[in-house]
């Protein structure tokens, strides 16, 4: 691992040469607005749908919500680690000694399941130097076979991340090679916050330009060419999902001293949420042990990152939504916006939809003028059968619910968006 003491200040200006250094390397992915979507951000929930939640009989906020997603699923590697990953790479590559000792053929280390695996794999084949990558037994078959496809050698251990860690300190000793870590890492960090960097300015471009990439710009009643009642100029906060926090913490960086309020969302399943209860008590939550749908969230917030989200309060609060707050979302994704993105990846657009607490601070703090708010999607990398599991409708049900559809399937878009 390359020495975090030797890593560039984590500090917006890191972010912008982080992306200087990476940018022939990544895509540079679009950003797209969806009117469906942006309707149902701006309008109030119905009473019947916060039955069974903490915000069950209070009314419903009435935020204006104008949403701009920032496709990492379409990302290199199918998500936004390949970002951070060769960052830490090219970093390392250029530290003092490393072509002397041998670095370039004693390779690179990592464990991972999945995302940190393939990106680590592809930006080691782009460079020319060996991948070792340790992957739990019970990994997907498909995140395992990707990961071989980008030529790295796969070394299988046990699914604790104690065994994981035995596993690569045994390659470390009979290679050499070098850890590049998921994400408790400077050079992580700020590799990933490199999306941050970009989607401020795409949404600032679409704004002035009135044309957004890919869809209709977003409606509510707002004028896109700054006249009239607050002139908008760019975004006014991002929400980013949040599991090891490289990502976060990283986006929370491109937006220091901006003026842009960065959020976090997690899951809330089984303590999914560690960050956000770290918030609420002052210390950082060391082990997560969930199930979560939103599988690429289930790691706890590493140290670095924590020192950015929560100890210099880049990040201004956390927030969290249930299992099936993330399902709907992810279905009206799929429907209405026609992208396929993981389950882990809408869980901002969940908060956004569905959260009363972060609705209503959008309703006090934006006021008839609303707010536009980036959304990351922070991958795309799911197989169906694990999507048609998600979805499936036991056979006594699905005979009822057919009959519910009506032209387009609008009622069942209805249901969900209640």
């Amino acid at each position: 691992m390359a020495d975090p003491k030797k890593s560039p200040p984590l500090t917006r200006d890191s972010v912008i040469a982080a992306h200087a250094l990476i940018k022939e390397h990544i895509h540079y992915t679009p950003v797209l607005t969806n009117t469906t979507l942006t309707d149902l951000a701006s309008t109030p929930q119905a009473p019947a749908a916060l039955v069974g939640t903490p915000w069950v009989g209070q009314e419903p906020a009435k935020p204006i919500i104008r949403l701009w997603f920032k496709c990492e699923n379409l990302q290199k590697v199918g998500a936004f680690k390949v970002r951070g990953a060769f960052h830490a790479l090219k970093r390392l590559m250029t530290e003092q000694g490393w072509e002397e000792g041998g670095g370039r053929e004693k390779g690179v280390v990592t464990h991972s399941s999945g995302n940190h695996a393939q990106a680590l794999s592809l930006a080691a084949r782009t460079m020319g130097v060996p991948a070792h990558i340790v992957m739990p037994t019970i990994s997907t078959p498909s995140k395992i076979a990707a990961t071989k496809g980008y030529g790295a050698n796969v070394i299988f251990s046990g699914s604790t991340s104690v065994k994981r860690e035995a596993v690569v300190e045994e390659v470390i000793k009979k290679t050499g090679a070098r850890l590049v870590p998921p994400y408790d890492h400077p050079d992580i960090m700020l590799g990933q916050g490199t999306l941050g960097i970009e989607l401020q300015e795409q949404v600032e471009r679409m704004i002035a330009s009135g044309q957004s990439e890919g869809q209709s710009q977003p409606k509510c009643s707002f004028k896109l060419d700054g006249q009239g009642k607050g002139k908008r100029k760019g975004l006014n906060a991002i929400i980013a999902p949040c599991g090891g926090g490289g990502m976060l913490s990283g986006v929370a960086l491109s937006c220091e001293n901006t003026g842009i309020s960065v959020f976090g969302a997690e899951p809330e399943f089984e303590g999914a949420d560690d960050c956000k209860r770290g918030f609420e008590s002052g210390k950082r939550v060391e082990i997560v042990k969930t199930l979560t749908i939103a599988d690429g969230l289930r790691t706890p917030v590493g140290v670095y990152p924590w020192s950015v989200i929560y100890e210099r309060r880049l990040v201004r609060q956390m927030f969290s939504v249930s299992e099936e707050m993330i399902k709907k979302a992810l279905k009206l994704v799929l429907e209405r916006m026609k992208v396929v993105v993981e389950p882990s990846a809408v869980v901002p657009l969940a908060v956004a939809l569905f959260n009363e607490d972060f609705r209503k601070m959008v309703e006090k703090e934006g006021g008839e003028d609303g707010w536009d708010l980036g959304i990351v999607f922070s991958g795309g990398n799911v197989s169906l059968e694990a999507l048609g599991k998600l979805f499936e409708v036991p056979a006594e049900k699905a005979g009822r619910q057919e009959g519910k559809l009506g032209k387009d399937g609008e009622k069942v878009a209805e249901n969900v968006a209640g």
